[in-house]
């Protein structure tokens, strides 16, 4: 963790992770737990983001049937922080609830990070193939910062199901 000096130095931040955390568990934020990313699961999120992902243990929140991923993303130059909410529905489906830019440090594409875009992601799920489920609309102008938050809402959906394996 860093501290609001330093984050704000390096870049646009609308919420802390530890807020982003305290507002989707209302206050009763679990415990992090560590999801080693290797073998297969390793390819299969390098196929997602076009590049090895640069952890070895993706850390995530969850409590009952929410789970939270806080992931970066390179834009075009700078990373995107990300908090994606999955939750798992009755039927067993691992299905977006949310997706919240936490922070964002390129000089253009910000627009990602109002809800008319990120509210696009709601219900999403992750096809078999590999995908999502829907279309999400583009941003013109923006386009390297929304390839950057589909590939995060793809890894988010393929790391929660490996959590429970």
């Amino acid at each position: 963790m860093s501290s609001p000096a330093l984050l704000a130095a390096q870049g646009t931040f609308s919420l802390s992770e530890q807020e982003f955390l305290e507002t989707v568990f209302e206050g009763d934020v679990p415990q992090p737990q560590r999801l080693w990313v290797k073998g297969a699961l390793r390819e299969e999120l390098t196929q997602i983001l076009g590049h090895k992902p640069g952890f070895l243990r993706a850390p995530f929140w969850r409590k009952d049937n929410t789970t939270v991923w806080v992931l970066n993303e390179i834009g075009k130059t700078k990373p995107i922080t990300t908090g994606v909410v999955v939750k798992r529905a009755a039927d067993g489906a691992d299905r977006i609830a949310s997706v919240k830019v936490l922070a964002f440090r390129e000089s253009r594409g910000w627009e990602v990070k109002y809800s008319f875009f990120t509210d696009q992601f709601k219900q999403l799920q992750r096809k078999a193939e590999g995908g999502l489920s829907s279309r999400i609309d583009g941003i013109s102008g923006a386009t390297l910062s929304v390839k950057a938050l589909k590939k995060q809402a793809e890894a988010a959906l393929l790391l929660n199901a490996a959590a429970d394996t």
